[in-house]
């Protein structure tokens, strides 16, 4: 049987639509962004069901293309920045590294249309998610910095025979999932009200913030200490990965949270449904690892640092707002203990997380600068869950109605990485995405407690 290959039919470049010039044609990363500069971009996209009653379908696509592609520069008017590139300046004397988005001087965005001769069903079908979706986005494999020659967000729209894919590789030194969803949201309210005849006087109901907020002590741009990029890029390739989504039921995560709060013998807080679910995602994945009692475990969250902030950061500030919160134990005591037990130390780790705590990572990156890299956890074992079930995924439509499905790329994926999506019903359902080694999926799939939450 041959596979399917998606085959690229056309591409082009999308700048800004009436954009002369911006107020801050160079733009200076903060440590959250910088700190992003190895990991991959953001790849994240929406999958649609084409109209069932379609008169001539060529006529549908090429429509449709125009439109997104007009939508989309009226979009970078307001998200400027996503059509520059990267620029590092150095200097000898005084020693300098600097690295900066210049938001005028590039291209634009990347635009793709490809096809792909699979339906719907035989891509939302099988168990596991299949490795096709990853030649559903651009910047395959490119980290961050790559955006110094790579354009910083890349579209692709891929056509099936019933349905369409809009894919989008955001570079993640320029934002994080709230300003990734933020930006899609906008283009897809802005498509839809060039359908209305809005287009130029549309109200935006996100503005996107730029003003990058840097720390009171912290001189603008940041001195790396580097001599050259190779110092602080790694390339990541992932291993053989089984990749399925499971989807939990606003009733089944109720369940998980009253059990979890009966369990957690404390009358002083109250453990929310995420923290419930992402403690049975941690003790059933470390059970189906089959490791020593003696070895740790560490459970990653990653959290949106906006409202914790004194005074909290706007929801619209576009840039990286996050960090990424831990809960440590040893496998015996994680599995020896009860689900309210695990997500208690969870509940902790978020309470921890204030403006001080925020504010004291930022001082330490400051002495001493961490760029992050996609590695695989050896020691101790750690399960990261990113993203979140709060994002409206769901709310933009492109004209085609409620989105069929959200899948995501090749990037950024590990053994034991974790993504959350909302569930398509709404409600407070959520779908995770669970990344695992093959024999490791395989363990979980027979686990008794987990299967029986997953609706």
């Amino acid at each position: 049987m041959v596979t399917p290959v998606v085959r690229r039919i056309s591409e082009c470049f999308v700048k800004p639509h009436g954009l002369t010039q911006v107020s801050n044609q160079i733009c200076n990363l903060t440590p959250w962004d910088i700190s992003m500069l190895s990991v991959h971009y953001i790849q994240k996209g929406l999958l649609f069901k084409k109209p069932e009653t379609l008169i001539d379908e060529h006529d549908f696509v090429q429509n449709l293309l125009e439109k997104l592609k007009h939508s989309l520069s009226l979009t970078l008017f307001h998200f400027y920045p996503l059509s520059g590139r990267l620029v590092t300046h150095k200097t000898q004397n005084p020693p300098s590294y600097t690295v900066s988005v210049d938001c005028k001087n590039s291209d634009g965005v990347r635009f793709i249309h490809a096809t792909l001769d699979v339906t719907i069903s035989e891509l939302l079908s099988p168990v596991d998610t299949p490795s096709i979706f990853h030649s559903f986005f651009d910047h395959h494999k490119a980290v961050n910095h790559d955006g110094h020659t790579m354009p910083l967000l890349s579209i692709q729209v891929t056509e099936l025979i019933d349905g369409v894919f809009i894919g989008c590789s955001m570079n993640h030194s320029l934002g994080d999932g709230t300003s990734y969803w933020n930006f899609f949201n906008t283009w897809s309210q802005i498509f839809e009200a060039q359908a209305q005849g809005q287009e130029y006087d549309a109200p935006i109901f996100r503005q996107p913030i730029h003003n990058r907020w840097f720390p009171n002590n912290c001189s603008s741009p940041i001195n790396l200490p580097f001599k050259h990029h190779d110092e602080f890029i790694r390339r990541y390739e992932a291993p053989l990965l089984r990749e399925r989504i499971f989807h939990f039921s606003a009733e089944s995560i109720g369940k998980l949270k009253a059990k979890a709060n009966s369990e957690s013998n404390s009358d002083t807080w109250k453990i929310s449904s995420f923290q419930s679910l992402s403690a049975l995602v941690w003790r059933s994945i470390i059970r189906a690892c089959s490791l020593p009692y003696e070895q740790k475990t560490r459970f990653n969250l990653t959290a949106n640092n906006r409202s914790r902030m004194e005074p909290p950061l706007p929801h619209e500030y576009f840039g990286n707002s996050v960090d990424k919160l831990n809960a440590e134990t040893t496998v015996g005591e994680l599995l020896e203990n009860d689900l309210g037990w695990a997500a208690g130390k969870l509940h902790l780790a978020v309470t921890r997380h204030n403006d001080k705590e925020v504010l004291h990572l930022l001082q330490e990156w400051l002495q001493s600068p961490v760029i992050k890299h996609t590695s695989q956890p050896l020691e101790p074992y750690v399960v990261l869950i990113s993203s979140s079930p709060r994002f409206n995924m769901y709310g933009s439509e492109f004209g085609m109605g409620k989105a069929v499905a959200v899948r995501s790329g090749y990037a950024n994926k590990f053994d034991g990485k974790v993504t959350s999506f909302p569930g398509r019903e709404g409600g407070g359902s959520i779908d995770l995405e669970i990344c695992l080694l093959p024999h490791i999926m395989t363990s979980l799939e027979s686990d008794i407690e987990f299967m029986n939450a997953v609706s």
